[in-house]
């Protein structure tokens, strides 16, 4: 299929359903699935955002102006990881802790609002990695409709752009939780670091950005092109000056560059995966 039958087979998919409840994060990906739910099924739409510590303030602010300003029903709701047994152990299945208390919250408020389906906005992309997220997706019955009509990430972009969304250049997102080594203990202070170190990157003008914890080590992740702009003064000594006030003893860099999962790699060969 080409993008548009793509696209095509995705608001296909959207109408069938009647009436959407779309876990909205504001990202690349949730930001297009809500608009074109809304543009489908108008009233029969909602969007609910979660509210955590391990979701940067901007983020949050962003979903709730994008909402305003589409004129599309939202709900916030509070989803507080660190308050589920078991989740800042930061065990493999992190993310299926998360998921799971998440939309079963959704679910709540999709049912005082008559709304019949839930749908979340993994790409096709995402299916190539170790998501544990997606088992609670699919115990749960959540819609997954970008996957649903094999979208990948830059075809999810290139419609968005079709569509004048100022999110189809906006920088890859994952929660902050993901910065962290799986077992290392997740707790409210180093997600705090994690989050002022990479709106300090943001700031700066690196566009991808991933500020990877390892207890009190920073390992920078960005474009591989934008390597080279980390280690140039002055931006060299500002950087590792804020770093170290925000809490970190070493500041390093990932020659490697930026890269989705880069803490799955901990995970590999293991049998139980």
């Amino acid at each position: 299929m080409n993008i548009q039958e793509k696209n095509q087979k995705l608001q296909t998919y959207i109408t069938d359903l009647g009436s959407l409840a779309v876990a909205f994060s504001s990202g690349v990906d949730s930001t297009f699935l809500l608009k074109t739910a809304h543009q489908i099924l108008g009233d029969r739409l909602i969007a609910v955002t979660a509210k955590s510590c391990s979701f940067p303030e901007r983020e949050l602010n962003e979903a709730i102006r994008f909402c305003e300003s589409e004129g599309i029903r939202h709900f916030i709701v509070d989803s507080e990881e660190l308050d589920i047994e078991g989740f800042s152990c930061n065990p493999k299945n992190r993310c299926y802790l998360c998921k799971r208390e998440l939309f079963e919250k959704i679910a709540k408020v999709a049912e005082q609002n008559g709304i019949k389906h839930i749908a979340e906005g993994s790409n096709l992309d995402d299916n190539g990695d170790y998501r544990p997220g997606l088992i609670a997706v699919a115990e749960l019955g959540i819609h997954s409709p970008l996957r649903h009509a094999e979208l990948k990430k830059e075809e999810i972009r290139e419609l968005s752009k079709q569509l004048g969304l100022g999110t189809w250049n906006k920088q890859s997102f994952a929660c902050l939780s993901s910065r962290f080594v799986y077992g290392e203990t997740i707790s409210r202070e180093k997600l705090s670091m994690v989050d002022q170190a990479e709106q300090l990157l943001l700031d700066l003008g690196f566009h991808q950005v991933r500020v990877r914890i390892h207890d009190t080590i920073a390992r920078i992740e960005v474009l591989p092109s934008q390597i080279g702009e980390l280690i140039t003064e002055p931006q060299k000594s500002v950087i590792a000056a804020e770093f170290h006030r925000i809490g970190f003893s070493y500041v390093t860099i990932d020659l490697d560059g930026y890269r989705t999962g880069s803490m799955n790699l901990t995970l590999k060969g293991n049998d139980s995966l």
